[in-house]
C-alpha cells in the first residue's frame, strides 16, 4: 500500500474515533441537563409544598401512571445523596442540596461542552488534512 494512501486510512480511522468520542460526550452532556431539570423541578415542588400544605401532587406509581396524594409533612424531604443512600433533611435543606446539585451539574456541563469543542477542533484540523493529502494524490496521480 502506498505511504499517502496509509496516511489517508490512519487520518480517517482518528476521525472516526473522535467522532465517536463527541457523540458519546454529546449523550452524557444531555444527560447532565436532563438530571438538572429535573432537579430545578424538584426544588419547585419543594418550595410549592412548603407555601400550600394542602395542595395534592402528582405521584408516578410507574408505567406512566400517576395519582393525586397529599404529602403529610412536606417539611421532611428524604434525599439520595449518592451510592443509593437516602438522608432526611428538612424542605429548606433539600433546597440548598440540590441547588449545590445544580451549580456542580452546570461546572460538568461546561467542562464536558469544552471537550466536545475540543474534539470537534481536532475533527476540522483531521478532516483538512485528509482533504490535503486527496488533493495532492489526485495531483500527483493525474
Amino acid at each position: 500500500m502506498a505511504e499517502p494512501e496509509a496516511d489517508l486510512q490512519t487520518l480517517q480511522y482518528y476521525l472516526n474515533e473522535y467522532s465517536q468520542q463527541a457523540e458519546i460526550f454529546s449523550r452524557q452532556l444531555e444527560m447532565i441537563e436532563q438530571k438538572r431539570i429535573e432537579s430545578l423541578a424538584a426544588i419547585e415542588t419543594m418550595k410549592n409544598l412548603a407555601g400550600d400544605r394542602d395542595s395534592p401532587v402528582l405521584l408516578p406509581i410507574g408505567g406512566g401512571t400517576m395519582v393525586r396524594a397529599k404529602v403529610s409533612d412536606p417539611e421532611k424531604i428524604l434525599v439520595n445523596i449518592g451510592s443509593d443512600v437516602v438522608i432526611q433533611r428538612t424542605n429548606g435543606e433539600a433546597i440548598t442540596f440540590l441547588q449545590e446539585k445544580i451549580t456542580e451539574m452546570e461546572a460538568m456541563e461546561k467542562k464536558v461542552a469544552a471537550t466536545i469543542d475540543q474534539l470537534r477542533g481536532q475533527m476540522a484540523e483531521i478532516a483538512q488534512r485528509i482533504e490535503t493529502t486527496y488533493v495532492q494524490q489526485q495531483r500527483s496521480q493525474g
